[in-house]
């Protein structure tokens, strides 16, 4: 009852097919494969650009506003000299 049942005709067992590698032997791996297709080149110089204007466009809104404070201060000032 609980012995194990052999198959009838027994099978070859498998052939041993790894190899031994060599400790010194550099691994071998894929080169990884990088292409490059121009949309996505495209799509960089563009976005790069847009970024550069909207940086641009805030720089020159804050230079617009300093200049803006500092000459209403100037004329509220001199309003309370008089």
């Amino acid at each position: 009852m609980f012995l194990p049942k052999y198959p009838d005709s027994p099978t070859p067992p498998p052939a041993h097919t790894h190899t031994v590698a060599d400790p010194l032997a550099p691994a071998q791996r894929p080169a990884p494969q990088i292409s490059v297709t121009s949309g996505a080149v495209a799509a960089v110089l563009v976005g790069g650009v847009v970024l550069t204007a909207l940086l641009a466009a805030v720089a020159v809104t804050a230079i617009s506003v300093a200049v803006c404070a500092v000459v209403i201060r100037s004329m509220l000032r001199d309003q309370r000299r008089r």
